[in-house]
């Protein structure tokens, strides 16, 4: 059977992404299996299919050469090329993802943000090399590190791995004079590259210091670390972050320190992220970076009852990122964007970008620049490539002529709860030629929602039964094959 998009979206989730592909060394006809896949993933149909070749009458040694076979099965390659090839659309990639941030001119709003993935020269250059438009080095500071060992753990869900991310890491565990030799290089062998030090320091004089040593060793940008949750002292990080008094003071320090632009970067670990983006602001930052990483426990350990990771029998609260810190990051981007004192104010978003999708979503929230660590962590920086092509292609088809065109176009369609329609209501269509009947709208319905439906067992279809239906759509959430849509919204019966 041919595939759907569902089933070649799940097929190309089991793809190992190797690295130098068995798949695409065996492919005969030059097609490229991992690239094509690996667009797939990334929520990029139309630019997967530039990799695709004829595979009608191939014998398939790209599926023999599959390593996910030494697990289980190969991936179901030729399948996967014969739905993209039939569902993709050729429109080519036309516009300019250039962007001004800060005053800054960037390539494209792709930087690597501060972390272990923007680390070291060559791993900077590598980024950069592969079209990344910035980094934010990881944070460097005149505080000594001693890191743990292990420091890093994933939640999964079913046999979907890295939902969320967490970390145990501090700042820069390098010389800062190592540190300060790392960015010089880098601007000068990349001066068309933002080049951003992120800093930290435990008094108005460190802040101050290192800000001007950032400068002289010809960054664009400083970022100033208010956020990171796992600093063993309470003079940095997150705890800074929380107190407004504090963020005030140390981005005036650094503002005696520089005249480049300073982002301040917060912390979600806060119920009201405007109060210390404002602070900062007031003391003369030009831009907010927003989220750094959420306080958590990931997993505990069922036989050792610690909780992971373990390091030598114990545990502590650490960073979380990744794909299920998007809502929340989209939530304070919000918030600081309808803001009126903020609303100006330029913000560089990140937490849970994997693809160009979660990227436009961040622009069309207000954010101008976007920044990217865990995705990276787990598939490599090569996952600029569909991040670029993707959000291209979906501008030119969009009709938009560059990306700042959509800045802020869905975050004006924000509102309070209270304002938000309650005397009209939108009921679920079923679509019962495309209903496979496996009954989960059924029982989402009776176990979680109002009742409103019955279930036919000789056809196997849902039975709506509209007068007890409240238009919650919790069965569209679960249907998995997107057969209910929704009804025109009328008045409410009361």
């Amino acid at each position: 059977m041919p595939f759907v998009k569902n089933t070649a979206i799940e097929e190309s989730a089991r793809c190992l992404l190797c690295l130098d592909a068995p798949c695409t060394k065996a492919c005969p006809s030059g097609a490229q299996p991992d690239r094509f896949i690996r667009s797939l993933r990334f929520d990029n149909l139309n630019g997967a299919k530039a990799f695709v070749k004829n595979c009608a009458d191939c014998s398939a040694p790209c599926m023999t050469a599959c390593t996910r076979a030494k697990i289980d099965r190969p991936v179901e390659i030729r399948q996967t090329a014969e739905y993209i090839a039939s569902a993709a659309k050729d429109a080519e990639p036309k516009v300019d993802l250039s962007m001004t941030f800060c005053g800054l001119k960037c390539e494209n709003p792709f930087f690597l943000s501060s972390s272990v993935v923007a680390s070291g020269y060559d791993m900077c250059a590598k980024a950069l090399d592969m079209g990344w438009a910035g980094i934010v080095y990881k944070t460097i500071g005149f505080a000594k590190m001693n890191e743990v060992s292990p420091r890093f753990d994933i939640l999964n869900k079913e046999t979907t791995p890295y939902i969320g991310f967490k970390n145990l890491e501090q700042i820069s565990d390098h010389p800062l004079e190592e540190n300060l030799a790392i960015l010089k290089k880098l601007k000068e062998n990349y001066p068309s590259k933002i080049i951003v030090s992120s800093i930290m320091g435990e008094s108005e004089d460190e802040w101050t210091a290192l800000a001007r040593l950032s400068e002289e060793a010809g960054v664009d940008m400083i970022e100033c670390n208010f956020s990171c949750p796992q600093m063993t002292s309470h003079s940095m990080g997150s705890d800074v972050g929380t107190n407004p008094e504090l963020v005030t003071k140390y981005t005036a320090a650094v503002r005696r320190g520089t005249k480049l632009p300073v982002l301040a970067k917060m912390t979600p670990n806060i119920t009201n992220m405007e109060i210390p983006a404002i602070a900062a602001v007031n003391a003369g930052a030009d831009g907010i970076a927003a989220i750094n990483t959420v306080k958590s426990i990931t997993n505990v350990d069922l036989d050792s009852f610690v909780p992971t990771p373990d390091i030598n029998g114990k545990s502590a609260v650490g960073g979380y990122s990744g794909k299920a810190v998007k809502p929340i990051a989209l939530r304070f981007i919000s918030d600081m964007k309808r803001n009126e004192t903020l609303e100006n104010v330029e913000i560089s978003g990140m937490g849970g970008i994997e693809t160009w999708r979660d990227g436009l979503e961040f622009i069309l929230m207000g954010c101008t620049n976007l920044q990217v660590t865990t995705s990276v962590m787990q598939y490599g920086y090569r996952i600029i490539d569909d991040m670029l092509d993707g959000l291209s292609r979906w501008l030119t088809a969009a009709g938009y002529s560059s990306v700042s065109e959509v800045v802020g176009l869905a975050n004006k369609n924000m509102t309070d709860a209270g304002s938000l329609d309650r005397d009209t209501v939108t009921y679920p269509i079923f679509d019962k030629n495309k209903c496979i009947g496996c009954g989960r709208c059924y029982i989402a319905c009776y176990d979680a929602g109002h009742q409103a439906l019955d279930f036919d067992s000789k056809t196997r279809k849902p039975v709506f039964l509209g007068s007890k239906c409240v238009g919650c759509h919790l069965c569209a959430t679960v249907c998995p094959v997107n057969c209910i849509s929704k009804a025109k919204r009328v008045a409410k019966k009361h």
